[in-house]
């Protein structure tokens, strides 16, 4: 369908802004060709349609201001209250609110109605950046990529970089907390996860890392791997020996070999001492994190077993 045309009359409108501006700012008629439509030719800009008594636009602002501070600067947030900006909104066919356009090259580009969830939120912004990557996002990888290299102290300083920009963000905190493990120094991960929200501390990376910094503490108080292999051999029916020993393998950095003796223990008795084993397991697999080979491929074992 055509796109509507913004057409506002009175002045001329003013000439598009050179400098950095306001990534987030309120706009009203006489502005908006100039905050929206000539801005627009210099980076995206998502237009919230919304008013004081709408419930719903009290919900998506704060999530759009958020994802748009996420950008970095790469798309901006123009806020148009409709009850004082009626011939813009009339102009623009809002009916309902609240009511988001995106903009781009001085043109509408695409748009929604209503509250949405944040991930869709994201997807929304994400179509309008092309594949370019907001600043945190850049140095979230960047941060990965020096921890992967063997630097945690030089990574640990990115995350949290990252984590003042964005207190929220769960793959810094994430970082931090696998970072400063890798540096050894356990009391302040003790510390850093102790002071965590507990909202926080449920989201999905985080707990992966709260589930490594748990697991390398049980490592840490295993027994000796000769010594534990010994009473296996001499026992292989005992299924704490094994775990034990799987436990000892894991802290070892033998990884493969501990999901192994788990996966062990499940194939000859799942439900011993209330799924003991499949639990260590999935701690072990969060402490790997989800993408990684020896996951997918335990995951693959878990489930044959399980099934089978």
């Amino acid at each position: 369908p055509p796109q509507p045309q913004v057409i506002v009359d009175g002045e001329p409108p003013a000439p598009p802004a050179t400098g950095g501006g306001d990534i987030i700012k309120e706009s009203n008629t006489a502005n908006f060709i100039a905050d929206v439509v000539e801005a627009s030719k210099l980076a995206p800009v998502l237009v919230d349609f919304w008013a004081p008594w709408c419930g719903p636009c009290k919900q998506l602002g704060p999530m759009l201001e958020k994802l748009v501070h996420q950008t970095g600067g790469l798309v901006r947030l123009v806020k148009v209250n409709v009850d004082e900006n009626q011939e813009i909104a009339q102009q623009l066919r809002v009916q309902s609110i609240p009511m988001v356009y995106a903009f781009k090259n001085g043109q509408p580009v695409d748009t929604f109605t209503g509250a949405q969830p944040e991930s869709q939120l994201k997807t929304f912004i994400d179509r309008l950046l092309d594949g370019a990557k907001p600043p945190l996002e850049a140095a979230l990888e960047e941060a990965q990529a020096t921890m992967e290299a063997g630097d945690a102290e030089a990574a640990a300083a990115i995350f949290r970089q990252i984590q003042v920009e964005d207190p929220e963000n769960e793959a810094a905190i994430a970082g931090i907390i696998r970072s400063t493990l890798a540096m050894g120094d356990t009391v302040t991960v003790k510390e850093i996860v102790q002071a965590l929200p507990t909202e926080i501390v449920a989201k999905g990376e985080v707990a992966a890392a709260i589930s490594a910094f748990e697991l390398s503490q049980q490592t840490k108080d295993s027994a000796d791997l000769t010594e534990l292999k010994e009473k296996l051999d001499a026992a292989p029916e005992k299924h704490q020996v094994r775990l034990d020993y799987a436990v000892a393998l894991f802290g070892a950095g033998c990884n493969e070999q501990a999901i192994g003796e788990l996966i062990e223990i499940i194939r000859r008795d799942r439900a011993w001492n209330e799924e003991a084993a499949r639990k260590q397991l999935l701690k072990m697999f969060d402490a790997l994190g989800p993408t990684h080979e020896l996951t997918a491929n335990g995951r693959r074992q878990l489930s044959s077993v399980l099934f089978s």
